[in-house]
This record gives C-alpha cells, structure tokens and sequence, in this order.
C-alpha cells in the first residue's frame, strides 16, 4: 500500500509541495517564491510560467530532502489562491497575458458599468456574491477586451479560461498533449460565474460578461474518484500519480480543520486573511457584508456551503512593512517590535491598499495610518499592523454572528501568521473568544492531500480525518471589555478615514 499523498499549495507569494503520510504529518516540503508584478497602481499580476516552473522544481525539492520517490504517493491534491486568472493558447500552452491577481483592483470600471446596470448584488442570487473587482470574472473580461490575441483566440475556440487550481491541473496532467481542463466547486463559486445552486455556468452572466463558455473549464466535485488525468513519467514526479483533489486555499483549509458540521469555523492568516463557516448543504444568502461560497463538494454527495469573510491584507501588511518601509528585515521581527509596547499608543493602520472588503466592500477606500502623535514610534506602528488583522477579523465575525443567528463560541486558526502569539492573543482578547491552533498549521495544503486522499481511498472516510486533528495551543481572552470597546471603536474610526479616497469615474 501506498504511504503518501502530495499537495501542490499555490499561493498568492510562494508555491509550496507538501508530502503528508496516513496520520496528516509533514513528511517534506519545498517552497519557492515568485515575482510580485506591479505595473500600475493597483495593478497585481504573476508570471504563470514561473509559477509552473516553480510547481515543477517544489516537487522534485520535496521528493529530494524526502528521499521519496513519486510512486511511492497515492495522489496529488490541488489548493491554490482562488481569484487569481489567467487566460493561454491549448496548442502551445502558453499565457496570452499574466495572471491577475485577486488582489488587483483593474476591473474596477467593468465592475462599476455592472454595478450602475443592475446594482452591486446584481448577481448575488445565483452566485453569492457582490459585484467586486475580487473576482475572476471581470478580470477574464478585461483580458479578453485589452489583449487582441486572447480574443482572437477565445472566438476560435483556442483560448483556455482558468484560476490557478486549472492551470496547474492542465500542466501535471499533460498540458498540450492532453491535459485536463478542469476546476472544482469552490474555485468556480469565486469566479462571479457559477450558479451556487445548480454548479454549472451561468448562460446569462456570460452573455452579460462577454465571456465564451467554450473556454471555461469543466466543474467538478473538490474530491473526485474520477480522477482528472496522471502526472506523466516525464513530469516532476517521474510516475504516473492521479490528480484527483482540489479545493481552492480558505475551503481547504476549512477542510483541513475538518469543519465538517454545520456552524464549524476557521480563519486562515495568510497573504490575506478568511474566516469561512461551515452552513450545510443549503447556501445562506448574507444580508451584512459576507459572501456565500461553496465549501466542498465530496464526489457526488451533496456539496457543502459557507459563509466567508475575506480581509485583502493581512500577512501582505506585514510583508510591505518589511519590503516597502524596511522596519523589519525578516517578518517574524514584527513581534518582538511590536512587543516592546503595551498597546497601540493610539495609532490604527488600516490596509484598504486594494480597497475594503468584507463586509464593507468598497474599492473606492484606501490605506491609512492615523492617530499619530509624537509619543508614537515605530513600536506602535508595528503594533498597529498586527492589531489590524485581529480588527478586521472581530469585522467578519460580527457581520457572521448577524447573518448565522449564532455567536461564535471558539475560533480554529491556521496559517503563517498564527506562529505569532502576540497576534493570536490579540485576536482571542478583542473577539472574546478562545482561539484553537492546530497541531499541523499548513491546513490548506492538508486539506487538498484529504480531498485527493479521500478520492482514492487512502482515507476510507472524513471519520479519519477527525481523528487526525489534534490541538497545539489555546488562547483565552485576557482583556477587560472597556478596553476592547474602546479599541474597537478606535478602529472604525481609522476605517471610516480610509473612505471616498479614490474618486468614481
């Protein structure tokens, strides 16, 4: 029997490959960053070449300081940053353009012209979500009208439409010689395309969208014992694995954590941060701010929804501190300088580089550091950054209380950021919860190796997987509630500056 599964973790900085035996421990890793391509205000892109090339050299770096070799794994899973698109040529596999990245706020015209034509929830009946320069569609939109050979290709039928979980399947599975044209679920529920109840594209937002159904990718369950193809014996891998697992990053995280009930709820700390909740097999339509999205689909059992909360930047803050402002050479120095103080001394940042989202949603706002006074010093300001992402979530979780009927009584936690404790105790004391880490932290990656897992029965059932997690840390609130409402207060204060900034067009 087989002891391995792989997961291929591409995220919005680096790419990662994770090898996880029966009991979910890390057995090897590899990572590689890439560029971050900014040719414009606002303007986010990746190279999907590098990001291929980087796939590729991750796996054999993982197999190497492993010494496993590929057909030692069961299967490879998927889990990537979701937003993130890109449209290229089936002949020759190359892209038309970079991807945009869900960060980027160019669509923002597209969107407002949709928004002026039918309101910002135009579309959230089917799709569950606002009108947002966040989601793919628009972005496939403005490629297909800015870049003549993208179009001229898609009226051929040549053009292939995907977010990064499908142009990385369609790679591993052979890419010009046949390789899989799929995405799943989750990764389609972001794209402002899908119907959330049927699963399939929607006719008439892709009309509206100027958008060929042609070159969109084939929807399918996040764990499919189908299987979409088998990395080649030439590939990374040097074996003939099936690739049957996909969930994009914050559901397979959600997965991870084995939220499997309904009212279950984790928040990742990543590049951006998400807290999604487990709702059940029927999707709940937010009336303060989330978005509806699909959790995960298990084969052909009833898929899964959620409600979600995005935050655009999180451990992005931390990294422009670092690479931007210079404070910090590494970015685990941001807790012993934010360390060196009590509190925020009366300084609030708020990141809205990108505009707000959840649940504000606004792409007019902008980023702010406010209250600074002369007692105030880099201390502060660095405080000020980690305290930002505890606010923005104590924002998701209020608007989640609202719209669920039910206050959240624990939080799981995962992601990069959680290995700093001054964070986590942040964010216990300003929502007044516990907070609940993991004993494996890389829950996304883990999520994507259960879906592929499960897809080939080296996990028989998500029963396993439950006894798989274990807890590392608890953080308990510490902080009087004259405090916490004064320092909540103190937030929205900061928000409301970051408003109306950029003008309308």
């Amino acid at each position: 029997m087989k002891k391995y599964v792989g997961a291929v973790d591409q995220g919005t900085t680096s790419t990662r490959f994770i090898i996880f035996d029966h009991d979910g421990n890390i057995i090897g890793v590899d990572q590689r960053e890439h560029r971050q391509i900014f040719q414009k205000p606002g303007w986010v892109e990746h190279d999907p070449m590098e990001v291929w090339g980087n796939t590729a050299a991750v796996i054999r770096g993982a197999l190497a300081k492993s010494g496993i070799a590929g057909d030692e794994l069961a299967a490879i899973g998927i889990t990537n940053q979701r937003e993130t698109v890109l449209v290229w040529d089936r002949r020759t596999g190359k892209p038309f353009y970079n991807a945009i990245v869900w960060q980027c706020t160019r669509t923002d015209e597209i969107c407002q012209k949709l928004i002026k034509d039918g309101g910002q929830d135009r579309f959230r009946a089917k799709t569950g979500l606002p009108v947002a320069t966040y989601f793919s569609g628009p972005k496939i939109k403005w490629i297909l009208d800015n870049v003549p050979a993208a179009k001229e290709a898609a009226q051929k039928g040549d053009a292939l439409f995907g977010t990064m979980d499908t142009w990385m399947i369609w790679n591993l599975t052979g890419g010009v010689k046949g390789g899989a044209h799929v995405t799943d679920v989750t990764n389609a529920s972001r794209t402002m395309l899908m119907d959330i109840s049927t699963l399939k594209w929607d006719s008439q937002i892709l009309d509206i969208l100027e958008i060929p159904v042609s070159g969109l990718p084939e929807i399918t369950p996040s764990s499919d014992s189908r299987t979409w193809g088998t990395t080649g014996n030439e590939g990374p891998l040097g074996a003939q694995i099936p690739v049957c697992g996909n969930l994009g990053d914050q559901q397979a995280a959600l997965f991870g954590q084995t939220c499997f009930e309904p009212g279950e709820a984790k928040n990742t700390y990543g590049t951006g941060c998400f807290l999604l909740l487990n709702t059940g097999n029927t999707p709940v339509q937010s009336k303060h701010g989330l978005l509806t999205t699909l959790g995960y689909q298990i084969g052909q059992n009833k898929p899964v929804y959620a409600l979600e909360g995005s935050v655009a930047m999180a451990g992005a803050l931390v990294q422009w501190i670092r690479d931007n402002l210079q404070m910090i050479r590494e970015a685990p120095e941001i807790e012993i300088l934010a360390s060196a103080v009590k509190d925020n001394g009366g300084v609030y940042c708020v990141p809205a580089f990108s505009g707000l989202f959840a649940p504000y949603w606004r792409s007019d706002a902008r980023g702010v550091i406010v209250g600074l006074t002369r007692y105030a010093n880099r201390h502060h300001i660095a405080r000020a950054v980690l305290e930002a992402t505890a606010y923005q979530t104590k924002d998701i979780v209020d608007a989640m209380n609202l719209d669920s009927g039910v206050d959240l009584t624990r939080l799981k936690v995962d992601g990069g950021m959680v290995e700093n404790r001054l964070l986590m105790q942040f964010q216990s004391d300003i929502l007044n919860v516990p907070v609940i880490r993991p004993m494996v932290a890389e829950t996304t990656a883990l999520g994507a190796a259960y879906a592929a897992g499960l897809a080939v029965g080296f996990w028989s059932s998500i029963e396993d997987l439950k006894i798989n997690w274990s807890v590392h840390s608890t953080w308990s609130p510490d902080m009087d509630e004259k405090t916490r409402s004064e320092g909540y207060t103190g937030w929205k204060k900061a928000v409301e500056k970051t408003l109306n900034w950029i003008d309308p067009k």
